[in-house]
């Protein structure tokens, strides 16, 4: 018959088993919070597809889609073809890990990670997305042949990074992103558009009201006179919005007339209609439909679906939440 344990190794054995229990009971109580804020899961909430062969795919957060969409129409409403947008994403992506960061290696900020010091602009404007995306295409356009560069080159003479090589690992990642929000690559951006209840709240503005607001921060100030917005006047009692929906922007897509910008109607629509799916959360939208698809939030799958009527090739319909 084996001899009973002292006490002390009795106590030991109690307290061991206590806190692995803890440490359980923690790790579900953490999970459950996270399944509470998110609306049920804590992992990306977007995706975007390749439209080749292969099926790769890129699961990224709101908060990221929107800062990418940024960048893009940033890049585009420069007139800058889809190689710099590219490149900018991979940066960002390496850099930030497409967040807009406070904090960094010294007086680092932002998507870019841009210095303060280094006359990239004061540390407001660096975290202004808007801003530090233009800082970037002004400096890369500097860059002779950068369309022709490896993308780890042509982003390390621009940034002038310790770690020139890490930017060559996001490359797959941003082709897919840059793609997607050019619109050279149509229905492969979506998002299941829960509420981003933090960017909603840092909001100055709601419904059609915050989607022309977000336009004109991306595309530039004559972002509305470019795509003509409208809005309806009248709330349509039909499931279905109409053009006369009051909570319904309507983007008749015209050519984009920027300097040196040569982009087709369709690539125009859906840089639009992915600009809106990736702003799905911070504005609340719960449609997207454009050339005979249609986006609709809270979809388990948040595919592209088929619109009917209801995707006009000729303009792109974002319905906001009521």
């Amino acid at each position: 018959m084996p001899e009973p344990l002292p006490p002390t190794r009795k106590r030991r054995g109690r307290l061991l088993r206590f806190g692995a229990a803890l440490v359980v009971l923690c790790a579900v109580a953490g999970y459950l919070v996270v399944q509470y804020v998110t609306g049920g899961s804590g992992g990306p909430v977007c995706r975007v597809v390749s439209g080749k062969a292969g099926g790769a795919s890129y699961d990224f957060t709101p908060e990221q889609a929107v800062n990418a969409a940024t960048i893009t129409a940033v890049g585009t409403g420069r007139g800058l073809p889809e190689r710099a947008v590219t490149i900018a994403l991979a940066t960002a992506l390496q850099e930030s890990g497409l967040r807009n960061i406070a904090h960094g290696d010294r007086d680092s900020l932002g998507l870019f990670q841009q210095r303060p010091s280094q006359g990239w602009g004061t540390a407001r404007e660096i975290q202004d997305p808007t801003y530090a995306a233009a800082e970037f295409y002004k400096h890369l356009v500097k860059v002779d042949d950068y369309q022709d560069l490896p993308l780890t080159v042509a982003a390390q003479r621009v940034q002038r990074s310790g770690y020139p090589e890490a930017y060559a690992k996001h490359e797959p990642d941003a082709t897919m992103l840059a793609a997607a929000l050019t619109g050279t690559s149509a229905a492969t951006l979506t998002c299941d558009g829960r509420q981003d209840t933090t960017q909603a709240a840092q909001a100055t503005a709601t419904g059609p009201d915050a989607v022309r607001s977000a336009l004109v921060r991306d595309f530039g100030r004559d972002a509305l006179e470019t795509t003509a917005a409208e809005v309806g006047g009248k709330a349509s009692p039909s499931p279905t919005p109409t053009t006369g929906d009051a909570r319904t922007v309507t983007l008749p897509v015209r050519k984009d007339s920027s300097p040196g910008a040569d982009r087709s109607l369709t690539e125009r629509g859906w840089q639009l209609a992915h600009w809106a799916v990736a702003n799905s959360s911070a504005l609340r939208i719960e449609r997207v439909s454009y050339a005979g698809r249609q986006w609709t939030a809270g979809n388990t799958d948040s595919r592209w679906r088929s619109a009917g009527s209801a995707g006009a090739t000729d303009s792109v319909r974002i319905v906001t939440a009521r």
